[in-house]
């Protein structure tokens, strides 16, 4: 259990250090594009696989997630890591932020699909 505990405090720190370097000018475009895609996820209070739904619903939070940001951190330049793990740092004692805009996006989505699924039931 503490194994588990020590690596969802890691996930947490990479999550703030990658929320630091999709900002960074340093940073390359696809690397920003995408790490802001995981960051924005990953901090959305929505998830895209509610979690009450069964085994999908912690998919995303227990394979997504860590695999997004293991490939953001493999796409940053290592100084801009250093740098951004200090800031990281910082922010960890503050708490994690929320991403509403992300949050709005999911829930759209959802909207959509339901939407579709309503018309496309009421057809039938």
């Amino acid at each position: 259990m503490k194994r588990l505990k020590e690596w969802a405090r890691q996930l947490k720190r990479h999550l703030f250090v990658l929320y630091f370097a999709c900002r960074d000018p340093r940073v390359p475009w696809y690397a920003k594009a995408f790490t802001a895609c995981v960051v924005a996820y990953a901090f959305s209070p929505i998830d895209l696989i509610p979690d009450f739904i069964p085994v999908l619903g912690f998919v995303d939070d227990i394979l997504l997630v860590p695999l997004g940001i293991f490939l953001s951190l493999k796409m940053i330049p290592l100084q801009v890591r250093a740098d951004c793990e200090v800031r990281a740092q910082e922010l960890m004692k503050k708490g994690k932020p929320k991403n509403w805009k992300a949050g709005i996006v999911v829930l759209l989505v959802w909207t959509a699909v339901f939407l579709w699924l309503a018309m496309w039931l009421w057809q039938r």
